[in-house]
């Protein structure tokens, strides 16, 4: 994975076309980018992100950012009711026990 300025590439390799190609994962704007070696795929990273927030400055948009930090979540009832439970019994709000067991599965 790729990190620049708050966004996330993601990169694969076409064996075919000799290329790598990669796209930024963490926006529902859609910006790719391509290289032929790993100096050239990095830069073509950067330069994407750098082009897309000079295209939305130049057109008064804001850019969409990588994440805003809510999370929603459909559960069946039964399971929203169990995990409640586990929070309250564990002396914590829904979201704080939600959070808490999401960290631990990330890391």
């Amino acid at each position: 994975m790729l990190k620049y300025n708050g966004y996330t590439g993601h990169v694969e390799f076409d064996d075919e076309a000799g290329l790598f190609h990669g796209e930024v994962i963490d926006t529902r704007d859609v910006i790719t980018f391509q290289g032929t070696t790993v100096e050239e795929i990095q830069t073509a990273f950067q330069d994407s992100i750098d082009d897309y927030l000079e295209f939305c400055k130049e057109r008064g948009e804001k850019p969409d950012k990588p994440f805003s930090g809510k999370f929603v979540l459909r559960l069946p009832p039964p399971i929203h009711h169990q995990i409640y439970v586990k929070a309250v019994q564990s002396g914590k709000s829904l979201n704080k026990w939600v959070q808490e067991t999401l960290e631990e599965a990330v890391t």
